[in-house]
């Protein structure tokens, strides 16, 4: 129960608390916020699959540290028991959230607005609420603070909001995806693994959801476009987000040969190669696009030409440090993000293979409901992406070439 004069709240939280470490991380983050708690009730499961339950109330030296420390152990599941009903503000300007805005987590969300809940649209961390009309009807959606416009109705504080976890099967019944209750896996058999991704790509795309893949250039480099290019023709990459680099060294394959200047047949450098990829960037800004080199016949091969082939969409968002880049890379990297969101609806699956920042910048967009894989030779890149609040986020380390080629070979 909230109580303003002590500037506490009791919230409540059910899973696999202990095992899951999931309660130690809610006391750690009201001592880490500056507050105190009490845990009121903690009822443990008796056998193996029961869920616990808490009680915890969460003490604080003013209302508005209280309200931070609500919205914090929100990313874990807590909830308050009495959450009340949402206080709205106007923005104060574009750009600009009112200063006690409510801080969004990837978790399933609802708005008590009056009496009735409203779930909130395409959940996504580190955005704000806004309340809205669409259809007639009130609607709540994230919205990043970049878009929200003055005299928006945002959710300040943390009344009237709750979260759901993603529903998790009883331990010992997980399905053939099991494998993702760790983190990262470099020990567990790898063929094992690609197939039970392999089933779950075919399940979701007989739900009819979309597969989303997050690409980095190491896909050319280890010589794995070929597999990946078979994927798309097979029909399990709906929409690709990647960067110049993986678009340019594809491109710089298909044109040349090569990867980086290095003949992707022999592993060998050639003469000139250096100048290969600047020069594959020169010949699609001269034909408009990527989709117009491949119309016009310059662009014949690799997973660009796929692509376009297949009518699948991709976002192409650049960096300081990008050569050109082509004529389809986003250099607003605010532009990038809205176009990256325009292609979430209906995706089931996320795949991300050998890239570090547009992996953490697509987690950073995906609501945690929705599977995420993270392949990559590196194990920091899934746990960064972790560490980033994508606490879905599993990982496989090994040679994405190898990964591609296997996972082809399943599918297709």
């Amino acid at each position: 129960m909230t109580s303003s004069a002590a500037h506490s709240a009791t919230v409540t939280v059910t899973g696999h608390l202990l095992d899951t470490g999931i309660l130690a991380r809610i006391l750690d983050d009201v001592l880490e916020y500056g507050g105190d708690y009490r845990i009121e009730t903690l009822d443990l499961g008796r056998q193996h699959e029961d869920e616990s339950r808490a009680l915890i109330e969460i003490r604080a030296a003013d209302s508005d540290l209280l309200d931070r420390i609500l919205m914090r152990v929100q990313i874990h599941g807590a909830n308050a028991v009495d959450p009340g009903t949402a206080l709205t503000r106007p923005a104060p300007a574009d750009g600009v959230f009112p200063e006690d805005f409510y801080s969004t987590t990837n978790l399933e969300t609802l708005v008590r607005l009056d009496r009735e809940w409203l779930r909130v649209r395409q959940p996504e961390m580190d955005c704000g609420l806004v309340v809205t009309e669409a259809g007639g009807q009130v609607v709540v959606r994230t919205v990043p603070v970049s878009d929200v416009h003055a005299g928006d109705a945002v959710v300040c504080g943390a009344h009237g909001v709750r979260v759901e976890l993603p529903v998790q099967a009883p331990r010992g019944e997980e399905d053939d995806f099991g494998f993702m209750s760790s983190a990262v896996s470099s020990e567990k058999p790898q063929a094992l693994l690609v197939r039970q991704i392999a089933e779950r790509m075919r399940e979701v795309k007989a739900e009819g959801k979309r597969i989303l893949w997050v690409g980095g250039p190491a896909v050319v480099h280890t010589g794995a476009a070929p597999a990946m290019v078979r994927l798309v023709r097979a029909g399990f990459v709906d929409v690709l987000f990647a960067g110049n680099a993986l678009a340019t060294h594809d491109i710089e394959s298909a044109l040349f040969g090569t990867s980086l200047g290095v003949d992707l047949a022999k592993g060998s450098g050639v003469p000139h190669g250096h100048e290969h990829h600047i020069r594959a960037i020169n010949t699609i800004r001269a034909a408009g696009s990527i989709a117009a080199a491949v119309e016009s016949g310059v662009l014949t091969g690799g997973v660009m030409h796929a692509m376009v082939e297949a009518g699948k969409p991709f976002v192409l968002v650049g960096s300081v440090r990008d050569d050109g880049p082509l004529p389809d890379v986003h250099t607003d990297v605010i532009e990038g993000q809205r176009a990256m969101r325009a292609e979430l609806p209906d995706v089931g699956f996320a795949i991300m293979v050998a890239t570090m920042l547009h992996s953490i910048a697509t987690g950073n967009l995906l609501p945690a409901s929705i599977p995420l894989v993270s392949v990559d030779i590196n194990p920091a890149t899934v746990t960064k992406l972790a560490d980033r609040g994508s606490a879905q986020a599993m990982g496989i380390i090994t040679d994405i070439g190898l990964f591609l080629e296997q996972l082809a070979r399943e599918l297709c």
